[in-house]
């Protein structure tokens, strides 16, 4: 089946021929010009200039000389050791809209991903605590990548590793031992137990013994006590309860819920094995690998001087399971940048423990905190913002919004959390992983700029040219010739680069790179739009427009559900 046209792969082609290099090794060197006048695409002769020997200027002129334009490449120039190229903007058109029109929604879809296996571990709450703005991003970030892996034809694994395991466990225990009849978990119980926990913390700052009980607790625990494990089974089911209702809302799956419990038991073969290999070493009553072979200072505690397990523990105990269960060629964490340094050890450790296909497949994505203007939270003071609140006060802010610009519009409540879930995962998203973030409801749900409601409000324009006919034109109603405004040529090129954009957010592990992306076309397309009037007296000319309209709702809403993102029809 003939695919879309790769222009990288036909240039690179063109210029292997002439200079007798592999066309791959060149493909990776080709630019997208910062201006349009320079042209679509660009060769750097620079970077051949070690290789044949000679200036990057007269390479430049000698392939020019010899390359040759076709169907696809109407123009090349040579401009400073730099070859540009042209392309025929009637066959991009064609190409594009004939791809759009085969695949529909599933245009910029790939097999790339086929046979190989990617595993993402995001969210994570730790139970008993409520689910809370800090876990916004991981959430998030880790569904629009899950998404996209899927997109891109990977078997991908969604993993919830819940935070159903350590000492603070030990700490819920003491607090419900002390003031238990006190709280009924029946009746808002993630607040109930939140407020145990921050009192229990408390006590422990200023009572050493029942710090020792705390942790005399999660010794219980480990060993199977019955009454620790049942009061640990209860908060736990009360939590996957309440933390179920906010993935609901965000349309968030997950094919395993397996947290930290579950790796209690295999543990002792992590222990064994770097025993084994002469790894563990004794400090200070605890058995620690040091990592300063692997330029780490710090070394990773394996077990606590009580014998219990630690978290990394736990995490070198779920890769080696995730290894032998799912055979993964990436596992990706989507944890917060405060834990670079746990999985560099960890990592660093996972050597020991599995194959190099696996370690080397471990990647952190890491990324910044997210706010509300008023500051950072900390669960163990109780300055927490949960994110159902944060959800239900951005659904009522945009119904507001939508009140004021459409009285009349029907299933306003329906519309209303669309929008406000667009402005919250675009809000999310749009921002690179690695800076930190400040949510703000006016700047997140400005219908006019760059975020998720002006996505959908665009999509909403590009639904209300169509029914505006009786029917979307048939490809074979389509004249190419005719799109010769700037606008729309600009706004075919940035359809055509749709999959290359889904590829490039999965090769960074970069969300924000479509989230950029559908602006663009979003902007793109509005500027069309408003300099070109669509529904012209002139059947073909209205017919080609109109499709060009229809093509874009199609790849914004493609895009946007790979984000998380749901699509009215009206707003």
């Amino acid at each position: 089946m003939k695919k879309l046209i790769n222009y990288n792969i036909l240039i690179a082609q063109k210029i292997g021929k002439i200079v007798e290099i592999d066309s791959e090794e060149l493909e990776k060197y080709i630019e997208i010009p910062p201006q349009s006048e320079m042209g679509d695409f660009a060769f750097p002769c620079f970077k051949l200039a070690k290789q044949l020997k000679k200036s990057p200027i007269v390479i430049a002129k000698e392939i020019k000389e010899k390359i040759e334009t076709d169907e696809y490449i109407e123009k090349i120039e040579e401009k400073s050791g730099y070859l540009n190229f042209y392309i025929n903007t009637n066959k991009l058109a064609e190409e594009v809209f004939k791809e759009i029109d085969k695949k529909k929604e599933e245009y910029g879809k790939s097999d790339i991903g086929n046979g190989k296996t990617i595993i993402v571990e995001y969210s994570s709450p730790n139970i008993a605590k409520p689910f809370h703005i800090g876990h916004l991003r991981t959430t998030l970030i880790g569904n629009s990548l899950y998404k996209v892996y899927k997109f891109l034809g990977y078997n991908t694994i969604g993993i919830n590793h819940l935070g159903d395991y350590g000492t603070q466990f030990g700490k819920m225990i003491e607090g419900y031992k002390l003031w238990g009849n006190e709280y009924n978990l029946e009746e808002d119980p993630i607040n109930k137990m939140m407020e145990m926990y921050v009192r229990i913390n408390e006590l422990c700052k200023k009572d050493e013994k029942v710090l020792e009980n705390c942790r005399e607790n999660f010794r219980l625990l480990e060993n199977g006590d019955k009454y620790c494990t049942e009061l640990w089974e209860r908060f736990k089911e009360i939590s996957l309860k309440e933390f179920d209702k906010i993935y609901d809302i965000l349309d968030v799956k997950f094919d395993s819920l397996k947290g930290e419990a579950f790796y209690q038991d295999k543990i002792q073969e992590v222990v064994d094995i770097l025993e084994k290999k002469g790894k563990l070493i004794e400090s200070e009553g605890a058995k620690i690998v040091n990592l300063e072979d692997e330029g780490i200072d710090t070394p990773c505690i394996i077990q606590k001087t009580d014998g219990s397990s630690i978290y990394a523990t736990r995490d070198l105990a779920a890769i080696l399971y995730r290894a032998r269960t799912y055979d993964f060629d990436k596992c990706l964490y989507v944890v917060a940048y405060e834990q670079n340094l746990h999985f560099k050890q960890v990592f660093a450790v996972a050597k020991n423990i599995v194959d190099e296909k696996y370690y080397n497949g471990l990647i952190h994505v890491s990324y910044g905190m997210v706010a509300l203007p008023t500051g950072k939270m900390s669960t163990r003071l109780g300055n927490v913002v949960k994110i159902e609140d944060l959800i239900n006060e951005t659904i009522n802010k945009a119904k507001e919004i939508i009140s004021e610009k459409n009285q009349n519009l029907e299933n306003k409540d329906e519309v209303a959390k669309k929008v406000g879930i667009a402005a919250i995962v675009f809000n999310t998203l749009s921002t690179t992983t690695n800076r930190d973030q400040i949510f703000d409801w006016d700047t997140a749900l400005n219908f006019q700029g760059e975020t998720g409601p002006y996505i959908q409000y665009t999509y909403v324009r590009t639904k209300s040219v169509s029914e505006k006919l009786d029917k979307v034109p048939d490809l074979a109603d389509i004249d190419f010739s005719l799109f010769k405004e700037d606008t729309a040529i600009k706004t075919i090129k940035t359809l055509y680069r749709f999959g290359e954009y889904i590829k490039t957010t999965a090769d960074k592990n970069e969300p924000a790179i479509l989230a950029r992306y559908l602006i663009e076309l979003a902007q793109n397309y509005n500027n069309f739009y408003n300099e070109n009037k669509l529904l012209v007296d002139d059947e073909k000319l209205r017919n080609t427009r109109v499709y060009l309209s229809n093509s874009v709702g199609t790849v914004l809403k493609t895009g946007a559900e790979l984000l998380g993102i749901k699509m009215p029809n009206k707003m």
